[in-house]
């Protein structure tokens, strides 16, 4: 069950994934709906998850602020040491390849991070585990729109977008294979819940949402970030997760 909701995940980041090129034209209103996305998987989902995991094991969620924070700031400084090594000595341009592709191995990684998430969730019970399961193939979608997002938005081309799509689409699989090897502790998970906020955060925030209104900044670029926040709330109170 672990595996096939875990496949599942892989069809659903590369049909997201071949939205985002089969609208180059519209990256902008992807970029808004994608960066809604993350916002609403934070707020309704992970930091949800790190206060009743917290209150149901005692845990105080300290460390997964500190954890969030470290997250953010991470990502922050690997951009920004990439853009200085990057940047021509008088001039700085706007798209740079290599941000784009340190973006879509950080979304790699987390998409191995969801499969980790699907797999330790069935270490609670099948249900717990069906729950997260489908939250995951519902925002594996959009990550999958985010890593041809960025690589493209970043100056990469077709061809090195759709590997990287293609280290997305593997790496829930991958994630879940993992966890038939090891049980995380309740402090490691929050931990790793903390980290997770963080990097959602920046890449939605500073990455795509900026992004998305640099050379468009349309009413409708903004509703369809409201939308895909919205989306998110949605498919959390229905499946329960």
């Amino acid at each position: 069950m672990v595996i096939l909701l875990a496949m599942t995940t892989f069809a659903s980041t590369l049909v997201g994934g071949l939205v985002a090129l089969r609208n180059r034209d519209r990256l902008h209103l992807v970029l808004g709906f994608t960066a809604g996305v993350l916002l609403g998987v934070v707020a309704f989902d992970v930091l949800p998850e790190i206060v009743r995991l917290a209150d149901r094991t005692g845990i105080a969620s300290d460390h997964s602020m500190v954890a969030l924070a470290v997250g953010f700031l991470g990502f922050h400084v690997v951009e920004k040491s990439i853009l200085i090594h990057d940047a021509h000595e008088h001039e700085y341009a706007r798209r740079h390849p290599g941000v784009g592709l340190a973006s879509a191995i950080a979304l790699a990684g987390h998409s191995f991070a969801d499969g980790v998430a699907i797999g330790l969730a069935f270490q609670v019970n099948r249900s717990v585990g069906a729950a997260v399961g489908l939250a995951v193939i519902g925002h594996d979608f959009a990550d999958g729109l985010n890593t041809v997002a960025l690589m493209l938005t970043n100056g990469n081309s077709r061809g090195r977008s759709l590997r990287l799509l293609l280290l997305d689409a593997i790496a829930p699989v991958l994630g879940a294979a993992s966890t038939l090897l090891f049980t995380l502790p309740a402090s490691g998970l929050l931990v790793y819940l903390g980290l997770f906020a963080g990097f959602l955060l920046y890449i939605g925030a500073s990455d795509i949402l900026s992004e998305a209104h640099a050379n468009h900044p349309s009413a409708l670029t903004l509703l369809m970030t409201i939308a895909g926040t919205t989306l998110i709330w949605i498919l959390i109170r229905w499946i329960g997760a």
